[in-house]
């Protein structure tokens, strides 16, 4: 997965890196709530671009939530709340900068909001080419020799799959949650408990699955409960541990 995101980055346009590094530096606090970012002219000689792009770069924030224009006074960073939660960079600029456990728990309880729907509508509605994809991605959690990062990959491509698997487009939308939630466990992760953990991530996920071939819609919706409380455990006890002491 680092390797994927490396080659993302590197691809990306310069309009595309003066908005993630000015992002990043507005969720980790660089530029504090309140603040006026410095001048178009001076950024524009910061990041080596033209006024056009730095000023498309701050429409991309302003949709964003991080920033508004204020005639006369500059580019004001705006409070968190109102910044949008469910944009992928948002959410990966904030696992950059370091997340609370509050940060992580509120994201399980996101998903724990919709992913169970996901997969009960999944049971409805999947077809049998999905279901059997979906075991397919399930099995490979429990092939011998994963990584920490090729676990966590499989695990996202499952959970996406059931978001398409629903049918219905606004779970589609969710994959940015889930993806921030699965990496951010994984960046979290130490290595040695890979190889214990990859038979017991395929048989939850499995569980969901059997539930869905089934058309047991409860079963699936339990199912995925129970993925998510355990995923939400782990990364709150990997947190603690991270930060005791």
């Amino acid at each position: 997965m680092p390797e994927v995101v490396s080659t993302v980055r590197r691809s990306r346009n310069s309009h595309g890196q003066v908005v993630e590094e000015i992002g990043t530096a507005i969720v980790a606090g660089e530029f504090p709530v309140g603040s006026v970012l410095p001048g178009d002219v001076e950024l524009a000689q910061r990041f080596g671009v033209s006024r056009t792009v730095l000023r498309e770069a701050m429409k991309t924030l302003t949709a964003k939530g991080l920033v508004v224009p204020k005639a006369r006074i500059g580019t004001r960073v705006t409070d968190p709340q109102y910044w949008n939660m469910f944009d992928s960079d948002v959410l990966t600029w904030h696992f950059e900068a370091g997340v609370s456990e509050e940060f992580l728990l509120n994201l399980y309880d996101i998903r724990m909001a919709f992913e169970p729907a996901a997969a009960e509508l999944a049971a409805e509605r999947a077809g049998p080419d999905e279901i059997e994809g979906l075991r397919q991605l399930a099995d490979d959690m429990g092939k011998p020799g994963h990584t920490i990062e090729s676990l966590a990959l499989a695990d996202l491509r499952f959970h996406l799959a059931l978001a398409n698997a629903s049918g219905n487009p606004f779970m589609r939308t969710l994959g940015s949650l889930i993806k921030a939630a699965l990496v951010g466990a994984f960046k979290m992760s130490s290595e040695p408990v890979v190889g214990r953990r990859g038979p017991e991530v395929r048989s939850s996920h499995m569980a969901i699955v059997d539930a869905i071939a089934a058309r047991d819609l409860e079963a699936a919706r339990k199912a995925m409960v129970n993925v998510i409380s355990v995923g939400r455990e782990r990364a709150r006890a990997t947190h603690v541990t991270q930060h005791s002491g």
